[in-house]
């Protein structure tokens, strides 16, 4: 099985974490967005969407899309529950990180991470902490309830929410303002097989 990915992407780093926590052999292709590698006819034949991560598996069969790979990984394991509507609230919360979280905190992160805080970004850049601040809340809140964001072990929803999360600093937000993110941000390092960003 083949990944491609870059570990600075919180995307990509959700692919790496629930490889290493399930212990699943793969081979780690980086791959450079910001130098288009992701727009290569090769790479295009993988994944025609032009986006990382994108995992080639055994079978030559590919999936994109992080939380879509999270899902296929997490069947039939403890990072996905058997029980009907807790499977739900998990991909409840995995549609909330693509749709109320990521477009906000990855994006700023973005701008001041990769590209310095380009002049013509930084309204964009104001814009987006609101949003962000406001995923973290709700995060705040749930994680004041629960150990994990559904109930009490670990999902795939901790995994794809904690991505951008425990670097939401490097996009301009405060976790110091969310004491239940920050005890939950602990927690995800403590699991077994956990990878970091690198």
């Amino acid at each position: 099985m083949v990944v491609y990915g870059d570990l600075q992407s919180g995307n990509c780093l959700k692919v790496k974490l629930i490889l290493s926590f399930l212990g699943i052999e793969h081979q780690w292709i980086h791959v450079n967005i910001l130098e288009n590698e992701t727009k290569t006819p090769e790479f295009l034949t993988i994944n025609p969407n032009g986006k990382i991560p994108a995992v080639v598996l055994d079978n030559g069969c590919t999936l994109c899309e992080s939380n879509a790979i999270l899902g296929y990984f997490a069947e039939g394991t403890d990072f996905l529950p058997n029980d009907r509507y807790n499977k739900a609230k998990v991909y409840e919360w995995l549609f909330f990180e693509q749709y109320s979280h990521e477009p906000y905190i990855a994006v700023a992160r973005f701008i001041q991470k990769y590209q310095g805080m380009p002049e013509s970004r930084v309204d964009e850049f104001n814009s987006l902490q609101a949003g962000g601040n406001k995923a973290l809340a709700l995060m705040d809140v749930q994680l004041s309830k629960t150990a994990f964001l559904v109930g009490d072990r670990p999902t795939i929803a901790d995994i794809a929410l904690y991505a951008y999360t425990h670097v939401a600093g490097e996009g301009g937000f405060n976790l110091s303002h969310y004491p239940n993110v920050q005890r939950w941000i602990i927690s995800i390092a403590a699991i077994d097989g956990y990878v970091g960003m690198s």
